[in-house]
């Protein structure tokens, strides 16, 4: 896959997600708590729009991290490890053209991650 093909399919991912996320605010989070008859469908409602929100963050997140991906396609440094500068296994960016360190220096962080939390 050339660069173009992660450029395209990350914009399509992008758009995507932005799309979603209009969606998901313009339906999703727009509950009076008028409309709610007691405290249990309120609560319900919070919790729910709490799950929406996490999953918007999340989403943020993903955005994020294809934005990187964009610009390091443009400068040139895309499928480069931020941490050892080595190639990305041409695999794991068609797993997730998002990725921005190569397996073992991604494996070393979770580790480094895990002991630290």
């Amino acid at each position: 896959m050339d660069v173009q093909t992660f450029k395209s399919t990350l914009s399509a991912e992008r758009e995507r997600l932005l799309t979603h996320s209009r969606k998901s605010i313009e339906s999703e989070l727009n509950i009076s708590s008028d409309d709610l008859p007691d405290e249990a469908d309120l609560a319900a409602s919070e919790i729910q729009q709490s799950l929406i929100l996490k999953q918007r963050h999340q989403e943020r997140v993903r955005i994020a991290k294809i934005d990187t991906a964009l610009r390091k396609i443009d400068d040139g440094t895309f499928g480069l490890c931020e941490t050892c500068d080595e190639p990305i296994h041409s695999g794991r960016l068609l797993a997730n053209p998002a990725s921005t360190h190569c397996v073992i220096c991604q494996e070393q962080n979770e580790r480094k991650k895990r002991f630290y939390a």
